[in-house]
């Protein structure tokens, strides 16, 4: 049972997004983030799960290490693309006897990287929806999807973008969550619109904290996430303050948050690419408050 409460996160609810190291200095890196934030008490944590399996082993290695070995209720990330319909089911198979009972249903970028086109295995589940349905009929599991408050990518306007929401939710999907965002307004005609055309599961915002915007303007532009003019203001003249750059990076993402919880939102996902400072900073200004027990454990 958690110890959260009302005063111990001012009503605020948040996880934790992860990715699966490729070295020993990343893994060394993952684990003194997991065991720094664990103390925030996080709804769940997710690990993210390559494309077609590409990181298939190294997921498993730590979402089994977080099941056993950490308090957090851990979700594995899972794609279908590239894969038949046996092949997924073998996937699935190996999450649940590490343990697995949450999944966070993807349809994965295409072989060729985002923006390429994408084909669905002529073997394969077509697209996130099938899947999370397959999983629905594996049993009893919580299963979070992805949304886009800006569309995705591929998709042809943002109501095919809902539609797909929709037939997601329809098949079982407990929550989405969203692709990064810096615009709260157009989250906000989002989720109207969502709401609009009848569903009725959460949609959790995701938060990215800025580790370095030039990085993620890049990456921003291959997943069709816009980044404001303002941004650039806020990070004027910072390249080399490494400790100013910080603390606007933290007020950026506090304030984003503080302002969509004056919109009624109050579950937020948390991308922390394997880093701790800043996604303290962020939880420290929005005085979200370390566990009682571990406090407790540290004055025992």
């Amino acid at each position: 049972m958690s110890s959260r409460s009302e005063s111990h996160n001012a009503g605020i609810r948040i996880s934790f997004e992860f990715f699966p190291p490729k070295s020993e200095e990343a893994e060394q890196q993952l684990w003194n983030t997991v065991e720094e934030l664990s103390d925030w008490d996080p709804e769940f944590v997710s690990v993210t799960y390559g494309a077609g399996g590409s990181t298939k082993a190294p997921t498993l290695s730590a979402v089994r290490k977080m099941i056993h070995e950490t308090p957090l209720t851990t979700a594995s990330h899972l794609t279908c693309v590239g894969a038949t319909r046996e092949d997924t089911h073998r996937v699935i198979d190996e999450f649940l006897a590490t343990g697995v009972r949450r999944f966070v249903a993807l349809r994965g970028d295409p072989p060729g990287g985002v923006g390429s086109a994408y084909q669905p295995h002529p073997g394969g589940y077509a697209n996130a929806a099938e899947l999370v349905g397959a999983l629905r009929e594996r049993g009893d599991f919580d299963i979070s999807v992805s949304a886009y408050p800006e569309k995705h990518p591929e998709s042809r306007d943002t109501a095919a973008d809902i539609d797909m929401l929709k037939r997601k939710a329809e098949n079982g999907a407990d929550r989405a969550l969203t692709q990064f965002f810096f615009d709260n307004d157009a989250f906000e005609r989002y989720h109207d619109r969502v709401r609009a055309a009848g569903i009725k599961i959460p949609v959790v915002p995701g938060i990215m904290p800025i580790q370095n915007l030039t990085q993620l303007k890049r990456f921003a532009g291959a997943c069709g996430a816009s980044i404001p003019s303002w941004l650039d203001e806020r990070f004027d003249d910072l390249d080399d303050n490494i400790e100013e750059r910080a603390k606007v990076a933290a007020d950026v993402a506090a304030e984003q948050i503080q302002d969509l919880v004056r919109r009624g939102i109050h579950e937020f996902h948390i991308y922390t690419m394997n880093r701790s400072p800043l996604v303290s900073a962020v939880l420290e200004r929005l005085g979200l408050q370390r566990k009682v027990a571990s406090q407790a454990g540290a004055a025992a």
